[in-house]
């Protein structure tokens, strides 16, 4: 809760918190001022927090443009409700922090969708409002996710960047240095600087080992099984990203070991994130040396991959084909699993 921590505190009703967030997207005079609707501002704040987990949860098993349209509506809410308290005088700390948290989700969902300007202004708000409302977590995170979007477009100077300034956000959270460790990896892989990005994966490995609860609770996505799921798939992907810069098959066996660690944590309900992992599992056994072993495991998944909307799934089908057409086009099981990419994109 951006105003009581993680006391617990009771969401009002389904009806309640409705006509709340009704009355939050409508015009300033049903925002009724700086105290929210009604005057139910806490209660307005635990709606918003409760409904932005929804969200996520919704986004995060499949991406659609309802959902992106809603976060940005109730974003604009929030940022036109801060206005109002910020006009009376006082800092609108809850409203900043939820501004922020909202424009992250709703920048993940642009980037998503290959709308990196877009993706990026939305990061770019959020930083501003984590800064303003001193959120140093919020601020960690939308770092990470602007480290994601530059290392989608291919900019390993600019990657590199905001993962140094992850860690800069408070070297005494381990899970902050942990998340820059992981960041960095990948930067140096697309750099092809193997040594940094192999010492970078071996800190990333010590410090996600000696998490705290003070961490767990800040991070709680990076504890138990799925802060391995997440650690392993970094890791995974910069081991990849070597392994495809270099040309050394020990590092794509490597990669091929982490990603399958992580792939084997997988909850049912994370679709998106299984086929983005089945795919670069494949291009690892690519990268390894070995296309028949890449085909096999792709071509359960190709037509999906092909009409997905994630673009960061569109860019790892995209790195496996160009890898197995450069070096194995005339391989008769790679000739097959091309026409199958051409079948399913028409």
């Amino acid at each position: 809760c951006p105003l009581h921590g993680r006391v617990g505190c009771t969401t009002p009703d389904r009806s309640s918190v409705a006509e709340l967030l009704n009355g939050l997207t409508g015009s300033y005079e049903r925002v009724g001022g700086a105290d929210g609707p009604g005057g139910a501002a806490a209660e307005l704040l635990h709606g918003l927090t409760a409904a932005l987990a929804c969200l996520i949860r919704e986004a995060f098993a499949h991406v659609t443009d309802a959902g992106a349209h809603t976060v940005e509506r109730l974003l604009r809410g929030v940022v036109r409700w801060a206005d109002a308290v910020n006009a009376t005088g006082r800092l609108p700390y809850g409203q900043l922090r939820l501004a922020a948290q909202y424009a992250q989700v709703a920048g993940r969902l642009r980037m998503e969708r290959g709308q990196s300007g877009v993706a990026m202004a939305w990061f770019g708000h959020g930083l501003r409002w984590a800064d303003a409302a001193q959120d140093a977590e919020a601020r960690a995170t939308l770092l990470s996710d602007m480290s994601t979007l530059v290392r989608l477009d291919g900019d390993a100077a600019s990657m590199l960047g905001y993962a140094q300034a992850i860690g800069a956000v408070d070297a005494k959270r381990r899970w902050m240095t942990t998340l820059a460790d992981l960041y960095q990896a990948r930067a140096y892989a697309l750099s092809h600087d193997a040594d940094a990005c192999r010492r970078h994966i071996a800190m990333a490995r010590r410090r996600f080992a000696r998490l705290d609860d003070r961490d767990r609770l800040e991070a709680p996505w990076l504890s138990g099984a799925e802060g391995v799921l997440r650690l392993e798939s970094a890791i995974g992907g910069a081991l990849r990203d070597l392994a495809a810069a270099t040309g050394e098959r020990a590092v794509a066996r490597r990669a091929i070991e982490a990603t399958a660690r992580s792939y084997a944590l997988l909850p049912p309900v994370m679709r998106s994130t299984r086929l983005l992992l089945t795919l670069r599992l494949a291009d690892s056994w690519a990268c390894a040396g070995d296309p028949v072993a890449a085909v096999t495991l792709a071509h359960p998944v190709v037509e999906e991959a092909v009409h997905a909307r994630e673009l960061m799934i569109t860019v790892e089908l995209r790195g496996l084909h160009d890898r197995l057409a450069g070096r194995w086009g005339d391989l008769p099981e790679v000739r097959e699993y091309r026409e199958r990419v051409r079948g399913a994109s028409e």
